[in-house]
């Protein structure tokens, strides 16, 4: 995954959005609700069960020489 993915989760948000973009990657993974704008930070493990599908892919780090 790449900052910029735009992800759509098994779990809908409190707002009722389903469609996530992600604007951080480490240990934890930040991602934002399109629909309210809401900021999450989950754990990558729970990231990573709960994305449904990838609805846009972002693009890639440029590659370290």
């Amino acid at each position: 995954m790449y900052i910029g993915d735009v992800v759509e989760m098994r779990k809908p948000h409190p707002c009722g959005g389903k469609q996530w973009e992600v604007v951080r990657v480490g240990a934890d993974i930040g991602v934002i609700c399109l629909t309210c704008g809401r900021r999450v930070l989950l754990p990558r493990r729970s990231f990573a069960r709960g994305v449904k599908r990838f609805l846009r892919r972002g693009a890639p780090p440029p590659s370290e020489l």
